[in-house]
């Protein structure tokens, strides 16, 4: 896909996502707006993984650590093929295998998450294993800020250093903001760049709206042999949709019919101007 092709992609999943949480009357808005971009990048450009080859042991992994964004996630997973659309339409209903969290009862998850500080420490497991084979797949996980204060992300971080994992890629969605407040009031993570070097890891950081830094960023590792690498994308709770960017009542929120219709509104006006 064309980086045009790839912002259309963008507007298209974001209107996906708001679709099916008004439809459910739930769902995490905010950090799915903020990830979009990410996961769009990862699914038609980086990740060789696809509905043919999802059994295949040299695909590449992505885990979704920051497992309550999952709504972004189910829509990029249904745009690539890996289940019917309107399976999303039973999203948060009773007896749905479409629930708030990712599970592995869905086609496409590689891993149950959404207890924070999980997927990471599952990622270097893969990678490891991948050594051990003599494996070239890639391994890929999406981190909240909100969850990097947990315990068993640093661990995490050490051991994937030790073992020298550079097939393992964390990307921090740095929003800078997380459910009960900004990450400055809740639990500071400054110098996290700093912090992640020190570990002994590789780290870039870029726009995580910006597409052709997305590419570069995750197409063209490892960034140094025998590191892992560590993406800091800088991103907006609620992107794309005015009134939700920056504002905390978006991390778990449901438009009205009225702010639904302006966010579509917002969203086919930016559709035009690419």
């Amino acid at each position: 896909m064309t980086v045009r092709e790839l912002r259309l992609k963008s507007i298209f999943l974001r209107k996906q996502l708001l679709k099916y949480i008004y439809h459910a009357k739930a769902g995490h808005t905010g950090g799915s707006l903020s990830c979009t971009d990410i996961l769009n990048v990862l699914y038609n450009k980086v990740l060789n993984v696809d509905p043919k080859n999802f059994k295949d042991p040299d695909r590449d992994r992505y885990i979704q650590s920051k497992g309550h964004s999952v709504e972004a996630l189910y829509v990029t997973l249904a745009d690539k093929g890996f289940f019917p659309e309107d399976d999303l339409e039973t999203l948060c209903a009773y007896g749905s295998n479409y629930i708030g969290h990712p599970t592995k009862k869905v086609n496409g998850m590689e891993q149950n998450t959404g207890a924070l500080g999980h997927g990471l420490p599952i990622c270097v497991g893969e990678a490891i294993a991948a050594k051990l084979d003599e494996k070239n797949h890639r391994i890929f996980t999406l981190l909240g800020d909100g969850e990097l204060p947990e315990g068993s992300n640093w661990e995490a971080f050490l051991a994937a250093a030790h073992y020298n994992l550079d097939n393992l890629y964390a990307i921090l969605d740095y929003n800078k903001q997380q459910i009960t407040g900004n990450n400055e009031d809740v639990m500071r993570i400054d110098s996290v760049k700093e912090k992640l070097q020190a570990f002994g890891w590789e780290v870039r950081e870029v726009d995580g709206h910006n597409i052709e830094e997305l590419i570069e960023a995750l197409n063209n590792g490892p960034f140094k042999v025998g590191k892992p690498n560590f993406i800091i994308a800088h991103t907006i709770k609620g992107k794309g949709v005015s009134y939700m960017e920056g504002n905390l009542k978006w991390h778990h929120g449901v438009p009205s019919d009225e702010q639904y219709e302006m966010a579509l509104n917002e969203l086919n006006e930016s559709q035009s101007l690419i």
